[in-house]
């Protein structure tokens, strides 16, 4: 399991691994914040792209984007296998997307944000050779309750029993994306 805190030396404060890349998605996010609502994608995505990796280059540890944005859509990137940090610390394997939601900044839309997430050296699927995929994300209760395979309103449906809720208290967020099955 990725240490949260990375080894310094002793002439430097102990900086937490978890902060320091919660620092570099505020550090895209800023960036991106003169972009909002002037129609330009790229220039937004290059600023938070720009930002967040001059701010991982500060941060003590051995990152390798093993999930990184842009070459779908030839978008300024983070590029797989690109090394990030310090160099120092713990070997690590990132996925980042400096702005999930380009064309919703450049529209002055809510909803984009910045993700980065890390794991151990080795442990995050390379995902590389795909520019889509399924992806289903619940909290504990939906564990072995919700499949990727059923439809969206029969996922709904499951977990809301799961969790003693009526259907229409649910919160659920879709992505709107190619092939996105409902």
């Amino acid at each position: 399991m990725v240490s949260l805190t990375a080894e310094l030396s002793p002439l430097h404060p102990d900086r937490n691994l978890a902060l320091e890349l919660v620092r570099a998605t505020e550090a895209a996010a800023i960036r991106a914040v003169p972009f909002i609502g002037r129609g330009d994608k790229e220039a937004a995505d290059g600023a938070a792209v720009d930002a967040m990796r001059a701010f991982l280059g500060t941060v003590h540890f051995q990152g390798k984007v093993v999930i990184g944005e842009g070459e779908k859509d030839n978008a300024p990137m983070l590029f797989n296998g690109e090394e990030v940090g310090t160099g120092r610390g713990p070997l690590c394997d990132i996925a980042v997307d400096p702005i999930d939601g380009t064309s919703l900044t450049a529209a002055g839309r809510q909803n984009a944000l910045a993700v980065i997430a890390v794991s151990d050296r080795g442990t995050m699927l390379d995902a590389s050779s795909v520019f889509y995929m399924d992806k289903l994300v619940t909290g504990p209760a939906g564990v072995g309750v919700v499949d990727i395979r059923l439809p969206v309103k029969e996922n709904i449906e499951r977990l809301a029993k799961a969790l003693g809720k009526p259907v229409e208290e649910m919160v659920v967020s879709v992505l709107n994306r190619p092939g996105t099955r409902s």
